[in-house]
């Protein structure tokens, strides 16, 4: 329905510059096409010049720009815009559109196939090879390959299958876009006389935007805006934050493992890998003394400490999280299934908002060079390299911390609501939080800790890491070869 009504003053559509760049069509082709340029070009400029020496701009494009700007900061706030403008939606609409159109196959329409391409395909790679996406061959050589299984989806099944069920980050967008303060819904007084449904008819994804306030859920929607496009009565309002947590709605279990999964890599293993394994006192961390005693035994190129800090972060937190919902559903007298999915999502702000302290830290130290100077190199621009904005020397970057603290916080009062949803007494409910909310305090914990650890021992000198390192490498050696001697004395 296209009759023009009055908008409400939190419609970011009410606000005309905002209308333009959300749902102008025009607007809204020429941006799209310019990131498909850049995507198409990243990964041809990847296969030609394949070494960072060479190419700055792939993977100063995917991932100094499109992850952390694109996914982490608009994610926690803006929603699930990144999908509205990602390639692979772009271009599969026209794909689909002249494609075979089948029904996807029940047994493929699984989220769960996506979420493990990229645990598996993605962050257990980075963890085991830690160098492994850092050269613009292999990151080009990812995304190409994810561009060809997309275009064979979009060939085949309707609906965009391929973005509901396939796409690596297809969970990990909607899982997280819970945690942003806005949403797009329509204008009830409009949908009362609407006969020609246009906002339904214009959406690819065969969802129907009328109903979403209703649901209290948006369901698949990527905020592609095609609906907005179509029709008047279409709204994006801002709300509260993580206003959508606050209420009942529908609980799809893809999501609360997206957001353990991703929280236990991206938060805690991170963490283990990136920080407590830089202080004096590395070695002594469980997954450094796993590490270094199976180092003793296998010959590898996987960054073994880096594998085990990914593995033991995993089990920690689905230790911390499913334990804790066990003894929290036991108390409040709670199947325990239904406690789990449904307090589950409290801890969906422990990732995207404490993961802005690193995006914007890392923003200052690598990224806006990386982007910069990748541009200039990929277009022979005739400017000069710029340096990073800041070193780890400087202390004003601490001041970015507070998004760690700012995310625990932030769990813990959308625990009390979550909670609130629950069947139970008000007294169990109280001895059940601090259980529930065990993985929130295992987070705050490891943040106060590992400031601890900096500030009592220190950081380990790269000279002294690097003996260590090397070290560790001779002493492999040397165990392998007493290892074969002792097999030749024997023969």
């Amino acid at each position: 329905m296209n009759k023009i009504i009055k908008k409400d003053g939190n419609d970011i559509f009410s606000i005309s510059f905002l209308a333009f760049i959300f749902k102008n069509k025009s607007f809204l082709l020429i941006f799209r096409t310019i990131m498909l340029f850049l995507f198409i070009y990243a990964i041809y400029f990847g296969f030609v010049y394949p070494t960072k020496l060479e190419n700055k701009f792939t993977t100063g494009l995917f991932w100094g720009l499109f992850w952390p700007f694109f996914m982490v900061i608009t994610l926690a706030s803006l929603g699930r815009v990144f999908c509205g403008i990602c390639p692979h939606g772009f271009l599969g609409k026209y794909i689909s559109k002249y494609g075979l159109n089948k029904k996807m196959p029940e047994v493929l329409k699984n989220p769960f196939i996506g979420l493990s391409i990229l645990i598996i395909g993605y962050w257990l790679l980075i963890f085991s090879f830690p160098g492994i996406y850092r050269t613009p061959l292999n990151t080009a050589l990812f995304f190409f390959i994810l561009t060809i299984l997309s275009f064979v989806v979009f060939f085949i099944y309707k609906d965009m299958a391929y973005c509901k069920y396939i796409c690596p980050l297809g969970s990990v967008t909607k899982a997280f876009s819970k945690v942003s303060f806005t949403k797009l819904e329509t204008y009830k007084e409009g949908c009362s006389s609407c006969e020609s449904f246009d906002c339904a008819n214009a959406c690819a994804y065969n969802l129907k935007p009328f109903t979403f306030a209703k649901k209290k859920t948006m369901e698949d929607c990527t905020l592609c805006m095609d609906c907005a496009v179509s029709c008047q009565n279409v709204a994006f309002k801002i709300k509260k934050p993580s206003h959508m947590l606050f209420e009942k709605f529908k609980i799809q279990k893809i999501e609360i493992w997206t957001i353990i999964l991703l929280t236990a890599i991206l938060s805690f293993a991170i963490n283990f890998s990136h920080a407590l394994n830089r202080t004096a006192i590395a070695d002594n961390f469980i997954w450094m003394k796993s590490a270094n005693y199976f180092s003793t035994l296998l010959d590898t190129n996987i960054n073994l400490g880096s594998f085990f800090a990914f593995s033991y972060a995993i089990f920690f937190v689905i230790i911390a999280s499913r334990g804790g919902m066990f003894i929290a559903s036991k108390i409040l007298k709670v199947d325990y299934e239904k406690t789990f999915y449904t307090l589950g999502y409290a801890f969906a702000p422990l990732f995207i908002i404490g993961g802005l302290s690193h995006v914007i830290e890392f923003f200052f130290l690598h990224y806006a060079s990386n982007i910069v100077n990748g541009f200039i190199q990929a277009f022979s621009l005739n400017f000069n390299y710029i340096e990073p904005l800041a070193t780890r020397r400087d202390s004003w970057l601490h001041i970015f911390k507070m998004f760690n603290h700012l995310a625990y916080i932030w769990a813990f009062i959308i625990m009390i609501a979550r909670i609130k949803l629950l069947d139970s007494t008000k007294l169990r409910k109280v001895f059940a939080y601090p259980f529930a909310s065990a993985l929130i305090i295992f987070y705050m914990g490891l943040n106060f800790y590992t400031g601890y650890v900096f500030k009592t021992y220190g950081a380990q000198k790269r000279a002294e890491h690097n003996h260590i390192q090397h070290q560790k490498q001779t002493n492999n050696h040397s165990s392998l070869n007493i290892v074969i001697i002792k097999q030749e004395n024997k023969g």
